[in-house]
């Protein structure tokens, strides 16, 4: 299967195993309010002053290819200043001031603790009839890395994060088994910060041993068969490199295997084959970009690491199992296509194309039980097709409703695979499905106390800016009324080739339950519908992402579903661009934004790492033409002193070290100061926070308290 690591921006705490899973997926959870606030009460002086504080303004213009660029708040750029930590302690202040007066705050609380005190898991691994997975109790606040003999065996701790922290911030990912499941390797994180530290257990002891990996990013780990050593890359200063550690020494002496040459704009994955012959490595240039590479090393011969695919601006991306290579290409299918390698002649014209190209669009593929089983995305729901290894059709896996694949593990010498599966009315659902006898059945289900038949799933079209057609699902209960003033809260991620298919969220069942609407809008720039969709919301083609998403709020106020005063839009990360875009174009088309860990500040954030990975999907300032059109949509160069902006929290932290929190800082500062209405303009700062997930759970809950808080007062929703 593809490395999924090499997918983009937004990968949460899933990351070392479904990167398509939204950061927000959860975070826009809903609970009506006893009684609603005035937004007058935000803008009023406090006892603590000024509220939210007036920013220090500086007189920073710059001249970029000829065109004259101020930049008021470029001190916010510097984290650590003594001036930009008390910028941030009175922002929260005020933020934590307004937010904790809203009435039924406790009421929310209770609800989100319904929803999310519940035990989850997560895909497991197996290895020789043993299970590991990562698992969360209902009175836990942190996944525990646990082992399970046999498929309803009892399940015994491996690894339990709380004791490594007294603030529970310190989390624990599983990154692999070894092949006879006598060592784990696992990384250990700091709040929500990308970089972690890998280390190693042995499990039959269940002593950890010395080795252990620096604090760094690392893209892949897969541990040698006999447990001498592990491949595994990670970013250097100087780029990503694959590397070689051996059990027992010093990671300081770990040999380069490949990589030198490539800059820290490229992202590279290796995975050992399961027979530990061979390591297939992925090259990929960018996050969402339209160039990947496969290199392929023979661990048994020693011979020099060789090129299988690394001349063609495509996406190749391969995985080796039953001494073949797979490799699912975009090259001359933008509907992706699957072609098998023979290993003795690896030659481009000796490939044999094993799973063609269709009128739907491939996401993925799994090599398990000596088959292939191949997700599609359909009119962004996902489908699940069986085929023999030569690509011979075995049949559809039947799901149970439409919904979302969003990981699957398996083993090639095993027939068992293992899918997380959800939708909008459906929590995350562990499937089992048996490759032999073609058997699907429930092994993990979460108990979210909802009543899934109560609920709509419906699927609509709208014509964009350009007429284009772009599909959005709504979620909501049974028997609305379509009166035009319904909430609605309006999400979509529209990039880096992402397919945005139906996800469980809380927000979508509570707002439902109180007469609103959950709405997904499927945005060019994502791959619902291929290749093609991916360029149409890409670099100069990025506006039809904004237009698309603009349109949405359109066609919801002009088919009745809502209005201006009820329609809110959330979006993080490369959605949190989108609504910042949204925001700046239309404030008059919005009653509330959330932005959550987004990118703003387009003209300068390729100068902040890693953002360089995403200049092929944006472009960079640097360039000329580039610059033109980035200036033109950037959120942060495009707010106009004396406009009346929608009320907007923006939500952020230091741990995250993807998207530098710089963005929102300065954009929060920026419209607070040209906001000529009294909407709040609100910043909640999480040190802690980031886009790797791992915080303890009540302190979700606590952050999705605030931001349900917001969201329901500016929308005016009380409690039935």
């Amino acid at each position: 299967m593809i490395d999924e690591y090499l997918r983009p921006l937004h990968v949460c705490e899933r990351r070392n195993r479904a990167a398509r899973c939204e950061i927000i997926r959860a975070v826009f959870i809903l609970f009506a309010m006893l009684a609603a606030i005035p937004s007058s009460t935000f803008a009023q002086e406090t006892a603590m002053g000024k509220c939210p504080p007036e920013t220090r303004k500086e007189n920073v213009v710059e001249m970029i290819h000829g065109v004259s660029v101020t930049d008021s708040y470029r001190w916010l750029e510097d984290q650590n200043s003594p001036e930009t930590r008390a910028w941030i302690e009175a922002e929260d202040k005020c933020t934590s001031a307004i937010l904790d007066a809203v009435p039924g705050r406790a009421e929310i609380s209770r609800r989100f603790s319904e929803l999310m005190k519940v035990e989850s898991i997560g895909l497991p691994r197996e290895r020789h009839g043993v299970y590991f997975f990562s698992k969360r109790a209902p009175d836990q606040q942190l996944y525990v890395i646990y082992k399970r003999d046999g498929l309803h065996g009892k399940d015994e701790v491996l690894i339990d994060p709380h004791p490594l922290s007294a603030d529970h911030t310190t989390s624990v990912g599983l990154l692999d088994v070894s092949s006879d499941g006598s060592l784990a390797a696992y990384n250990v994180r700091a709040g929500g910060q990308d970089e972690v530290t890998v280390r190693f257990l042995d499990v039959k002891t269940m002593k950890a041993l010395t080795d252990e990996l620096p604090h760094a990013d690392y893209f892949s780990l897969s541990i040698e068969p006999g447990n001498h050593g592990a491949y595994y890359t990670r970013m250097t200063p100087d780029g990503p490199r694959v590397l070689h550690h051996v059990m027992g020494t010093d990671a300081k002496t770990d040999t380069e295997i490949f990589g030198k040459g490539f800059g820290t704009d490229k992202i590279i994955s290796a995975k050992i084959s399961e027979d530990g012959r061979y390591l297939v490595i992925n090259v990929i240039y960018g996050s969402g970009s339209t160039r990947a590479e496969v290199y392929l090393k023979d661990l048994k011969s020693g011979e020099p690491v060789k090129a299988i695919s690394n001349d063609l601006d495509s996406l190749f991306f391969g995985d080796i199992e039953g001494g073949t290579l797979y490799i699912m290409t975009n090259w001359k299918a933008p509907h992706w296509h699957i072609y098998s390698v023979d290993l003795k002649n690896p030659a481009r014209d000796a490939w044999t194309e094993v799973i063609p190209e269709s009128d739907v669009t491939i996401q993925n593929y799994g090599l398990y039980g000596g088959k292939m089983l191949v997700e599609y995305v359909r009119n962004a729901t996902s489908q699940l097709r069986l085929f023999e290894a030569s690509g011979k059709s075995v049949g559809d896996v039947p799901l149970p409703i439409l919904g979302s694949v969003s990981g699957t593990t398996g083993r090639w010498e095993n027939g068992r695979v293992f899918l997380d599966f959800h939708s909008f009315n459906l929590p995350d659902t562990i499937l089992s499905y048996d490759v032999k006898s073609e058997k699907l059945d429930t092994w993990q289900k979460s108990s979210v106390p909802i009543d899934s038949e109560k609920y709509t799933v419906e699927q609509v079209w709208y014509e964009s800016k350009d007429k284009t057609r772009v599909p959005m699902f709504l979620f909501y209960k049974k028997g609305l009324v379509r009166d035009g003033a319904r909430p609605v809260v309006l999400t979509g991620y529209g990039g880096f080739n992402v397919s945005n298919t139906p996800s469980f969220s809380a927000l979508g069942v509570v707002l439902a339950d109180h007469g609103g609407i959950y709405a997904l809008a499927n945005l060019r720039g994502g791959g619902e519908f291929g290749e093609a969709w991916h360029h149409a919301g890409m670099m100069e083609n990025k506006q039809n992402v904004f237009d698309d998403f603009i349109a949405a709020g359109e066609w919801l106020i002009a088919n009745k579903y809502t209005n201006s005063s009820k329609l809110a839009i959330a979006g993080g990360s490369n959605g949190g661009l989108l609504v910042g875009a949204a925001m700046t174009q239309r404030p008059d088309l919005f009653k509330a934004v959330v932005c959550l860990y987004p990118l703003l500040d387009m003209v300068r954030y390729q100068k902040f790492p890693p953002a360089t990975w995403w200049v092929p999907e944006y472009g960079s300032s640097d360039d000329a033409a580039q610059f033109k059109y980035i200036l033109a949509y950037s959120p942060y160069q495009n707010v106009k002193d004396g406009t009346k902006y929608p009320a907007t929290l923006f939500v952020t932290g230091d741990g995250d070290t993807r998207v530098n929190p710089l963005h929102a800082r300065k954009m929060a500062a920026r419209v607070q100061t040209a906001n000529a209405g009294d909407s709040p303009i609100l910043i909640l700062y999480d040190t802690k926070s980031g886009h790797s997930g791992g915080r303890p759970l009540n302190k979700e809950i606590e952050e999705n308290t605030d931001i349900a808080g917001f969201l329901f007062l500016e929308l005016g929703v009380t409690a039935k």
